[in-house]
C-alpha cells in the first residue's frame, strides 16, 4: 500500500502541486487518511469560501481528485448577507478556476435574515449545498473545519454552560441528512498550517470582514482565544485538545447508552402521508428510568431529526423544555422547527409545518 500511494504521490509531483515540499507532502498525507477511509474514490463536494482553510481544502481535494479519480464539486455560496457577497464569490470562482478546480456559485434566493446573522449563514450555506448534493446524487460533502475552530467552539460552548455533548468536538464523519454525509478531514491541522499551504499555493486568499466585528460571540472568543494561548504556560492549544478529547470519549459512551434508551422508550411513527418528516413518540417513563444527561441527549437528537436542522436547539431550551415536561407543565409547544406534545403516557414531537401567507 505504502508503494503504490509513493508512485501515486509521484505522478501528483508531475502536475506542479507543491508535493516535492515535504510539509505540504505531510499534510496531504493526513487529509488523504481521512478522506480515503470515508470516501475512497467516491465523488464529493466542497465547501468554499475562498478564506485560508477552505483554499487549502480545495487545493487539496484537487490533489486527491487526481489520484484517486474523484469528480469533485467546489461550491461557493453567495448569501447576499453583504452588499460585496456576489463580488466575492466572483472572486473565489476566478481563484479556483485559474487553478483547474471545478466550481459552482449558489446564489441564497429566499428571505435575507437580519438577526442571528451567524447562524442563519451557517442554516443557508448547508441548506444551499445540500440541495446540490442531492441534484447531484452526491453523498458526501467536505468542510474545512479545523482545530483552531473545535477550541473556539469549546469556548463558546463553555461559555453558555452546555454540558458533555455541547463541550465535545465535533465528528469527522457526520450523519447530516439521510443522503448526505459531512466529512471533517482538517479537524486536526492547526489554522497557521492551512494558512501556510495556501499562500505557498494560491498566494493570496480572501479576508471576511466579518472576522473582525465583535458583534458576533465567535469573534470575542477568537481574540480572547489568542490572549490566552500568548499565556502558553497557562493555556496550551495541546492540552486544550486533549481535554476536548477527553470529554468527546465520554460523549461517545453516552452516546451508546443513549442509543438503548431511544430502543427502549422512543420511537418512530409510520410515514402516513408520504412526506420526508418524521414523527416520535416517547414513553413518559424515560423520565424514572434514565440519566439527566441520557436524557437531554435523546431529546436534543430527535429534536433535530425530526426538524432536520443540522443543530439542536440551545441546551438551556432542551432542558427547559424537559423540566417543563417532567411536570407535565406544558400541553403544546414547539420549539427548533418542532412541535411537542405532551400527552399522559407519551409525548409526541412533530414537525412544526410553515404557513405560508394568500
Amino acid at each position: 500500500m505504502r508503494r503504490k500511494n509513493l508512485t501515486a504521490i509521484k505522478k501528483v509531483k508531475k502536475k506542479n502541486l507543491l508535493l516535492n515540499n515535504p510539509k505540504i507532502r505531510n499534510f496531504y498525507l493526513k487529509f488523504k487518511q481521512v478522506v480515503y477511509k470515508n470516501i475512497k474514490n467516491r465523488n464529493f463536494a466542497l465547501g468554499v469560501s475562498g478564506g485560508s482553510d477552505s483554499l487549502s481544502l480545495a487545493y487539496f481535494s484537487k490533489i486527491y481528485s487526481y489520484e484517486f479519480g474523484n469528480k469533485i464539486h467546489a461550491l461557493i455560496v453567495d448569501h447576499k448577507l453583504r452588499k460585496e457577497s456576489k463580488k466575492e464569490s466572483t472572486k473565489v470562482k476566478n481563484i479556483l478556476k485559474k487553478k483547474g478546480i471545478p466550481n459552482v456559485v449558489l446564489s441564497w434566493k429566499g428571505k435575507i435574515p437580519s438577526s442571528n446573522i451567524q447562524k442563519n449563514a451557517r442554516d443557508m450555506r448547508y441548506a444551499l449545498m445540500s440541495k446540490f448534493c442531492a441534484r447531484k446524487k452526491i453523498k458526501y460533502l467536505i468542510t474545512a473545519h479545523h482545530a483552531d475552530d473545535q477550541i473556539e467552539n469549546f469556548f463558546i460552548r463553555l461559555s453558555r454552560g452546555s454540558g458533555v455533548t455541547g463541550l465535545s468536538s465535533m465528528p469527522i464523519n457526520l450523519k447530516y441528512s439521510k443522503n448526505l454525509r459531512i466529512i471533517r478531514p482538517l479537524l486536526n491541522f492547526k489554522k497557521k498550517d492551512l494558512k501556510y499551504v495556501t499562500i505557498k499555493y494560491f498566494k493570496n486568499f480572501i479576508k471576511d470582514p466579518s472576522n473582525n466585528n465583535e458583534r458576533f460571540l465567535r469573534i470575542k472568543i477568537r481574540k480572547l482565544n489568542k490572549i490566552l494561548m500568548k499565556e502558553s504556560k497557562i493555556f496550551d492549544f495541546n492540552k486544550i485538545k486533549k481535554t476536548i478529547d477527553n470529554i468527546t470519549s465520554a460523549s461517545t459512551a453516552l452516546a451508546f447508552y443513549k442509543s438503548k434508551a431511544m430502543q427502549k422508550f422512543a420511537r418512530p411513527l409510520p410515514n402516513v402521508n408520504k412526506t420526508n418528516s418524521t414523527k416520535y413518540l416517547i414513553d413518559r417513563n424515560i423520565f424514572h428510568d434514565e440519566a439527566e444527561e441520557i436524557i437531554f441527549k435523546l431529546f436534543s437528537d430527535i429534536l433535530s431529526q425530526v426538524s432536520a436542522s443540522y443543530y439542536p436547539p440551545r441546551s438551556r431550551k432542551v432542558v427547559n423544555l424537559i423540566n417543563r415536561l417532567r411536570v407535565n407543565d406544558i400541553h403544546k409547544s414547539t420549539l427548533g422547527g418542532c412541535i411537542v406534545e405532551s400527552k399522559p403516557k407519551y409525548i409526541l414531537i412533530s414537525k412544526e409545518l410553515k404557513t405560508t401567507k394568500t
